[in-house]
């Protein structure tokens, strides 16, 4: 297979990543020829590579050591130094352009000024302040995505409080199943929001959230122009902007920033806990280093406060990019709607979901050539695996100028373990390279590296961002059970990837739900790839479930597109389609209807939850129904009984 896209001599000397890397070599006297050859010295010398993006960023001055302890868990970085994440910000502000732009269903776009952003965070900081919160405490959101989001968040972090937050589509049970465990003194809110041309009033969710929270106070945001009683008002808590300069509070290196949550798919969500200056420094590499994203860049991710990718895109900020945020359906007015906002605003660097893409090539969008994407670069793809289809698609209808930069991480690190770079191809349905600092191998079952075939993904070194904690786990055990148990000394994100021969990976799906038939291990990313590829078929799950008698049953759900029929023949040219695409293994025992996929609430299809259903479990147990986009669906899977075995 050929590369889809190939970085120009012009891109490769241009990039931030290059300039880094002549930093490197004036500090070790040794060249780096290419990305593979700076990606190993950065997990050989991993001590060295951190201190070298501290001072490269010209972050101040830090205490001497680098990593105290490199063991995992355990790992202690920059002890005695102290920070603000917000400090970057504050130093990046561009004021000839907007920090923030503000996108809606039904409005203008709305321009954020670095100035306003930084007037409004001082502002707010204040009022934290008048209602007691101190460093430690934890402010806490639920919001949309909009600006207020932004300035609440920089604000907390600002004076050392603690930042969590979830999107208004979350019950007040699922928020409070997050944002509860926290006890937090300030929540932010709004009184609702629009999606889909339709007005969602959050009135009765809040009520509900303030009577579940001891609170200090509630600051709601009017985006509908409600009434919501005993709080302050968004308007009358930043009042008075520019009243001088914003005052951080210095905190520990790995002083907590926020809070953010897995899925929650089993008992309650796990809170993870990151640190000032882990984030800071992984995100300045992610953003600036990986995506080469600066000054000059306007930024937009549809994301949500709900998910990682939100924390992510306000990380733009630490580059002095514009960032975007956009409160609204992505199909609002068409199936192109994102691609529409991307050219409004004049994106450099968009971002969005395998599905959305789908999607488009499902309604035959063809963005080049109905909206001005001039200005768009690079596109980036999280959230599931990116077929070759789709990469292709992108190549041909978005602009062979553009670099598809598929990126694969998570919640757990806020950020990505393998993606893009500026100066490195990219391949057709692969990731092109680990990214710099991840020291990133494929592990078989007996922890030894495998390459060309399916290995755990795992990290064999320490990064900045790993958790400081998990939320109330004071001992450790939870988190040391979920990285660290199956290799010892080393983190198991629960991914199956395939390290190729010139050095891309492959990302096959979750671990903790894989295929697995006659001992050959397979992802269910794969299956999907071919399946959704049919405009007869809009969502796919596969299930491979071990029977209590030895025997295993691999069903294959498809949700159809409206009009179709899953007929004898789409069954079977479907399996065609597996059999010939994938293998005569990834095949189906049997292809049926559903009515839906059930997803959490940040996307992920509940593989998990729906194979312990089929082998027999408590479906009150097998997953918390206010994670779930469609709580309904899981009863129609529950009532499926899996065929007899002989």
């Amino acid at each position: 297979m050929q590369p889809q896209w190939v970085p120009s001599a012009s891109d490769i000397a241009s990039a931030r990543i290059t300039d880094f890397a002549r930093f490197v070599t004036a500090r070790t006297g040794d060249e780096y020829p290419d990305y593979q050859a700076l990606w190993q010295w950065s997990v050989d010398d991993v001590a060295g590579f951190w201190q070298a993006v501290w001072d490269y960023f010209e972050l101040g001055e830090t205490a001497g050591e680098v990593l105290a302890a490199r063991e995992m868990p355990g790992a202690r970085w920059f002890p005695g130094t102290r920070l603000n994440y917000v400090d970057q910000i504050v130093r990046m502000a561009q004021f000839g352009r907007p920090a923030i732009l503000a996108l809606h269903e039904d409005a203008e776009p709305r321009e954020v000024s670095w100035a306003e952003l930084i007037d409004q965070v001082t502002v707010f900081a204040r009022t934290l302040r008048e209602q007691g919160v101190e460093a430690g405490d934890r402010v806490v959101g639920y919001l949309p995505n909009i600006p207020e989001a932004v300035v609440a968040f920089l604000a907390t972090a600002s004076i050392g409080a603690v930042w969590s937050a979830c999107g208004q589509d979350y019950s007040a049970k699922a928020a409070l199943d997050r944002l509860g465990q926290l006890d937090p003194k300030v929540l932010v809110t709004a009184d609702g929001y629009r999606f889909g041309g339709k007005a969602h009033d959050k009135r009765d969710e809040i009520a509900a959230m303030r009577d579940g929270l001891k609170l200090a106070a509630t600051v709601v945001v009017s985006q509908l122009g409600l009434e919501v009683p005993d709080a302050i008002s968004w308007s009358d808590a930043v009042a008075d902007a520019g009243l001088g300069v914003i005052e951080t509070t210095p905190v520990d290196f790995d002083h907590p920033l926020w809070v953010v949550f897995s899925s929650g798919t089993t008992g309650l969500p796990k809170g993870i806990v990151h640190g000032h200056g882990g984030v800071l420094l992984e995100h300045l590499k992610a953003v600036a280093l990986q995506s080469n994203i600066g000054a000059e860049d306007t930024f937009f991710w549809y994301t949500s406060p709900s998910w990682m990718m939100w924390n992510f895109q306000v990380a733009g900020l630490l580059a002095g990019a514009t960032i975007v945020t956009y409160d609204g359906s992505p199909t609002a007015g068409g199936p192109d709607a994102l691609w529409r906002l991307a050219a409004q605003v004049g994106a450099t660097v968009f971002g969005t979901s395998p599905g959305y893409v789908l999607g488009c090539i499902k309604a035959g969008c063809v963005p080049r050539d109905e909206h001005d994407l001039s200005a768009l670069r690079s596109v980036g793809i999280t959230g599931s695996s990116l077929p070759v289809s789709s990469a292709l698609w992108l190549n041909d209808h978005v602009g062979e100028h553009v670099q598809v930069n598929s990126i694969s991480g998570g919640t757990d690190v806020v950020s990505a373990f393998v993606g893009g770079a500026p100066t490195v191809p990219v391949w057709p349905g692969e990731l092109s390279a680990p990214y710099l600092g991840v020291a990133l191998d494929a592990f078989d079952e007996q922890g030894a590296p495998v390459r060309g075939e399916v290995g755990e993904l795992v990290v064999t070194a320490p990064m900045p961002s790993m958790p400081v904690s998990f939320w109330r786990d004071e001992d450790g055990k939870r988190y040391r059970a979920a990285y660290f148990d199956t290799y010892p000394g080393v983190w198991r994100h629960g991914d199956w990837i395939t390290l190729t021969e010139h050095g891309s990976i492959v990302v096959h799906g979750r671990s903790d739900s894989t295929l697995n038939r006659h001992g050959v291990r397979m992802g269910s990313a794969d299956i999907y790839q071919v399946v959704e590829q049919f405009p007869e078929i809009a969502e796919a799950l596969v299930i491979g479930a071990e029977q209590p008698d030895g025997g295993y049953w691999m069903p294959l759900f498809v949700v159809l597109a409206p009009g179709a029929e899953l007929t004898d023949d789409l069954k079977t040219r479907l399996a065609s389609a597996i059999r010939t695409e994938v293998s005569p293994r990834h095949v189906p025992d049997e292809i049926r209807e559903a009515p839906g996929i059930p997803h959490t609430r940040t996307g992920k299809k509940l593989e998990v939850p729906i194979k312990k259903l089929f082998q027999g479990a408590d479906p009150a147990r097998v997953v918390e129904r206010s994670a779930v986009d469609d709580p309904a669906l899981l009863d129609w899977y529950a009532r499926i009984t899996p065929p007899d075995r002989p």
